[in-house]
């Protein structure tokens, strides 16, 4: 059997909603699902060989989850700094202050019209 993306994307979201299913947000099962999809690959790589996933991608993940707070583990290892403290570098990045208000400086996601 070989895995798709979308295979994993469904399994994965049916363990969060496990996790979140409690009263506290918990993130065993989300780990446990990706040590078993390791092994999986382990023993079985020609299953996942359609997909652009390593064991590496795995445990960085793995490791990402069992964190303490599983989105600062995943800035601090992408970017080298914790979730806020990326968000806070972005805002000095896209905000000045004039007169003590902010003022948007990024560029617009919305598409002006030209006037010819």
């Amino acid at each position: 059997m070989f895995y798709t993306k979308e295979m994993l994307h469904k399994e994965f979201k049916m363990v969060t909603e496990k996790d979140q299913s409690k009263k506290k947000e918990t993130f065993t099962n989300r780990v446990e699902y990706l040590k078993a999809l390791k092994e999986d690959m382990i023993k079985a790589p020609k299953n996942f060989s359609n997909l652009n996933l390593t064991t590496d991608n795995l445990q960085n993940l793995i490791d990402d989850w069992s964190a303490p707070k599983p989105l600062d583990a995943f800035y601090k290892r992408i970017f080298g700094m914790t979730y806020a403290e990326k968000k806070a570098q972005e805002e000095l990045e896209y905000v000045i202050y004039e007169n003590g208000e902010k003022k948007e400086v990024r560029k617009s996601k919305e598409k002006t019209q030209s006037v010819h």
